[in-house]
């Protein structure tokens, strides 16, 4: 690669460096020289390092053997971690155990000089990537703690004794700990290393056997004098200057605090005393050195500190707070000119990618990372940010940084300012590979304008946008809300302000305000009440009934009193809060269903419209689940939570808006309870597949998945409502007494386990309750012999069964049975059983006499069981005479009726389109099939809207009389007078 163009000054000046090196009396110098006239691309490569940086010319004139050493070992153009892990190593062995720490010192130094020199000449020659050069940078401070580390620690050892846990009895060692860009694997050409010092338990120092009068001491002795000799061995500067500046002040109570904790201190302090930039540094903590395994299991202890479970919008308020902190300092000290920490710098792209890690990482593990670079694919990945914003942000940073590059390799100092020489300027630019520093500076200003920009857009910082970006007039509601005015001149600010019930609203606002709960908050919980009352009152307003939305959004608010950080989200996202205030003013089931389930709020975010379709929706869940370890289960339920509530959220606001039919509302929670069906199943058999092998089928073939969920009731029927159980039925293919086809790690079972393994595992998954409730509440009483049964039957078990053993109500149920999840070449096998066994020849009397017997039994029970509640309207709209299950009744008498006849019946597990084979092929009188339908879908759609509205709807009954008579008429013309006694009875 050639240089740009030089001018005089540049070329006089490489000229006097060749002069140097020409007049060293050196062997080494006159091997670089014969090297120079015979290498073209080393002379080259050469003379461009000489241009970039003074440091690494100085060390290739006065240490001629390191850059031969380099050249000799092909350093230059690559090598590997462990080519460099490897040079070290040799060199401390050549110390032997005689060494004291001044000649470890004077190695280090010497072996750092030589790699500044190797990763100088590799960046600006391109011979590597700013990424990559990040990388190798960091492998190499890994490399020279580790190995320091280890030396330092056999001789304390040799000299104190062994470090012992007082608990488990193990040997100890130092956990390092790097953080920022060293944590990132990251680090510039002349960054400072931030550590913390850790060690996995407290207790004493087993004496050396030769130790005589060694005195006692405990492990944090130990580790505080070994933790002072490793940064002792790095930092302090000597002749041949340093190795790293090390910096410990992000450990716990920062420069105050102890050099090294134990585990259990350091989990201590962040859970009760950690503070919000902390949560930030530690986002980029990573094992560096040490004790790597314990080191892990301390970070993923220390992990819920930094990634809290729900959505955490209050990272904006901590990051502006330090962003603030950090304006002021570029102000006072005129840092306008850095490109670290100045706007637009390498600093306001780590908070925009920070920020978004901090908010959504809780919840999306690949978030969770500390490399800046990984972090921003993750979020390119899961759409946090458009991807031609992500894609911008990361050429801005790629830029700086590589700018930061030229700026510290140019005389190896800690710096991020631009030059104001003309001659480092020029060089720098040259380094760049610009002609010169205008064309440069115009690059690096297009850059910063454009990560100003984005950081302002999600991170804002000036005090005025701060105040008025929300559009929301408060008037007189902070003083309100704070009881700054008296009791009539409250009332007339919420009169005016079009609050139907000013007075209630007054008290509502006054007793939560004055209940001991709010009294209790800490002081920044209650300054943010302060900032989200107001904003709340005032979006109200647009509401025709705000005194009634106050009292259903205040369910919300009281619940996540003590986690204010939910109010933060609706502060920080004004279209959020103007939808929460909205769907909670329309239906009391969201207000109370985000009372449950604040996380959710997150969905308000992009504005909730019409839901995604199935396609959609499936691969969503798949690739959610795809960004949790696979062995994570808390982790995988957790998500399958999150992912049911926020769809049932999404799909009651489409309803409310009128954006969403009572069927597609019914459709679309099936779609959602199918999609989760497919993959706990798949999660499911992955996890019994990986511990037992794969189970043989009954055709003596493994490795397929020989597996059906079947759906009853309103599952089977695509007719689930928010609420609904999962009538499930599990079937299986496999040679029952056949052991599965398993490896030497895995244990073997017969497929009759493996499968009563699987079908419990489904069931756990889905039945149990989690901090986010559960998935769904099982019902398996549909499986053949009900609850006596097996918990999965094979398929000729259900064959013989269904057709030998079954009683009417069973295949009536058979009506709206379809499988849900699993194998295909068993779906299909069953959907020829089922209409087999449905269009099978029955008594028409007999057939007749049973389905009404059965229709009476069930409503003479349900209304003993449901007491007071069989005057309400759910359960007169479902059970009562002319209601749902009549209907269900009616399409399932014909189905086992007239199937034979028409097997166009047996296509659809659904009513609606069972009926509309019906009326398609005449099977009832006149149009009552058409008239069936519109009952059904007429109770269905008012039992929805009670469902959302709860009590709000008035009389609901009144207007479905019509239907009830429709319904009752055709009952009785089918059943006759049979369920006229059970009628009495309600």
């Amino acid at each position: 690669m050639r240089l740009p163009p030089m001018n005089d000054d540049l070329r006089t000046m490489i000229a006097v460096y060749h002069q140097r090196i020409g007049s060293a009396d050196d062997a080494g110098a006159d091997q670089v020289r014969s090297l120079m006239d015979q290498d073209a691309t080393f002379r080259e490569q050469l003379d461009r390092v000489m241009v970039a940086s003074d440091y690494a010319a100085n060390i290739v004139i006065d240490q001629p053997a390191l850059l031969l050493e380099l050249y000799t070992a092909e350093l230059l153009s690559g090598g590997t971690h462990d080519d460099v892990a490897a040079l070290l190593a040799a060199r401390l062995r050549a110390l032997g155990d005689k060494a004291d720490e001044a000649c470890l010192k004077r190695t280090l130094r010497q072996f750092q000089q030589q790699q500044m020199l190797r990763l100088i000449w590799r960046d600006v020659c391109r011979l590597t990537d700013v990424r990559a050069l990040c990388a190798e940078i960091s492998s190499l401070a890994e490399t020279v703690l580790d190995q320091t580390l280890e030396w330092l620690h056999a001789r304390s050892v040799a000299e104190w004794g062994e470090p012992v846990g007082e608990q488990s009895g193990k040997e100890q060692q130092l956990v390092v700990i790097g953080m920022g860009k060293f944590g990132a694997g990251e680090l510039n050409l002349s960054s400072d290393i931030d550590l913390i010092f850790a060690y996995p338990e407290s207790g004493e120092v087993r004496p050396p056997e030769d130790g005589g009068k060694v005195k006692v001491m405990t492990n944090q002795q130990f580790f505080l004098r070994l933790g002072q000799r490793l940064i002792d061995a790095l930092d302090t500067v000597t002749a041949d200057g340093f190795v790293y500046r090390v910096d410990m002040r992000l450990r716990p109570y920062g420069s105050d605090g102890v050099l090294v904790s134990s585990f259990d201190a350091m989990e201590n302090y962040y859970q009760l005393q950690g503070r919000d930039w902390e949560r930030y540094a530690m986002i980029k903590s990573r094992v560096v050195a040490g004790d790597r395994d314990n080191g892990n299991r301390l970070l993923d202890r220390l992990r819920p500190f930094v990634y809290r479970r729900y959505l955490d919008f209050s990272a904006f308020e901590s990051l502006r707070g330090l962003k603030r902190q950090i304006n002021k300092q570029v102000r006072r000290k005129g840092r306008q000119h850095d490109i670290k920490q100045g706007p637009g710098g390498i600093r306001e792209a780590e908070f925009v990618v920070q920020a978004l890690q901090l908010v959504h990482g809780g919840r999306d593990r690949t978030l969770q990372d500390p490399s800046l670079y990984s972090a921003m694919a993750a979020i390119r990945e899961a759409g946090y940010l458009p991807e031609e914003l992500i894609e911008e942000l990361e050429q801005a940073y790629t830029f700086l940084r590589d700018l930061e590059h030229k700026l510290q390799g140019f005389a190896n100092r800690q710096t991020q300012s631009l030059p104001a020489g003309e001659e480092e300027r020029r060089r720098v630019a040259l380094a760049m590979g610009y002609e010169d520093w205008a064309s440069l500076r115009e690059t690096l200003d297009h850059h910063r304008e454009i990560v100003h920009q984005h950081f302002s857009d999600v991170i804002r910082t000036d005090e005025e946008d701060e105040a008025g970006h929300h559009n929301v007039e408060e008037g007189r509601f902070p003083e309100l809300w704070r009881g700054e005015l008296d009791r009539e001149e409250a009332i007339r600010v919420l009169r005016d302000s079009g609050f139907e019930e000013p007075e209630q609203s007054l008290e509502r606002l006054e007793g939560f305000r004055d209940d001991r709960q709010f009294r209790t908050l800490p002081e920044q919980s209650r300054q943010r009440f302060d900032r989200f009352m107001p904003l709340m009152l005032a979006t109200l307003t647009d509401e025709k009934t705000p005194s009634l939305g106050l009292d259903r959004v205040m369910r919300m608010v009281a619940a996540v009193a003590r986690r204010t950080a939910y109010l933060v989200l609706l502060v920080e996202n004004p279209g959020a809060m103007r939808q929460f205030v909205r769907l909670c003013t329309a239906s009391p089931f969201i207000a109370e269903f985000l009372s449950l389930h604040p996380v959710l709020l997150d969905e308000l975010l992009d504005g909730i419209d019409q839901p995604p379709d199935k396609a959609e929706l499936e691969d969503e869940l798949r690739q959610g689940l795809q960004r949790i370890d696979a062995r994570d289960l808390d982790g995988q339920m957790e998500y399958l939570r999150y992912f049911k509530l926020s769809h049932t959220l999404q799909v009651a606001a489409a309803q409310i808006t009128g954006k969403m039919t009572v069927m597609k509302v019914s459709d679309y929670l099936t779609f959602t309870a199918e999609a989760i069906l497919e993959q706990v199943l798949a999660l499911a058999w992955e996890t019994l597949q990986r511990k037992h092998g794969h189970p043989v089928n009954s055709n003596g073939d493994h490795g397929e998945m020989d597996f059906l969920i079947l759906g009853y009731g309103k599952l089977g029927g695509i007719e689930l409502s928010y609420l609904s159980d999962l009538d499930i039925v599990f079937l299986h293919d496999g040679a029952l007494e056949e052991s599965t086809v398993a490896n030497e790690e895995q244990k073997p079972v017969n497929s009759r386990e493996f499968y009563t393994r699987l079908a419990q595992r489904i069931i756990t998954m889905l039945d149990t309750q989690t901090i986010s409730g559960r998935l769904y509440e099982v019902d398996m009483r549909l499986r053949p012999s009900g609850e006596s049964g097996l918990l999965v039957s094979s398929l000729s078990a259900f064959r013989k069964y269904q057709q030998e053993e079954a009683w009417t109500w069973e295949h009536q149920a058979l009506v709206r049975a379809r499988a849900v999840a699993g194998s295909g070449r068993l779906d299909k096998a069953f959907t020829d059983l089922r209409a087999e066994v449905l269009s099978a020849a029955r008594d028409p009397d007999q057939l007749l006499d049973q389905v009404g017997s059965m229709r009476e039994r069930m409503r003479r029970e349900l209304t003993r069981k449901a007491g007071s509640k069989r005057d309400r309207p759910p359960f007169r709209i479902k059970q009562g005479k002319g209601g749902i299950v009549d209907i269900e009744f009616i399409v399932q008498y014909l189905v086992l009726s007239r199937s034979a006849e028409c097997p166009d019946l047996l296509r659809w597990p659904d009513n609606i389109r069972i009926l509309e084979e019906v009326g398609r092929h005449q099977l009832m009188e006149g149009n009552r099939s058409e008239e069936l339908i519109e009952a059904y879908l007429a109770l269905r759609a008012t039992l929805h809207r009670y469902a959302l509205h709860e009590s709000d709807l008035e009389n609901p009954l009144e207007s479905l009389s019509p239907h009830f008579q429709t319904v009752s008429g055709i009952w009785e013309g089918l059943f006759g007078e049979r369920t006229v006694e059970a009628e009495a009875e309600q």
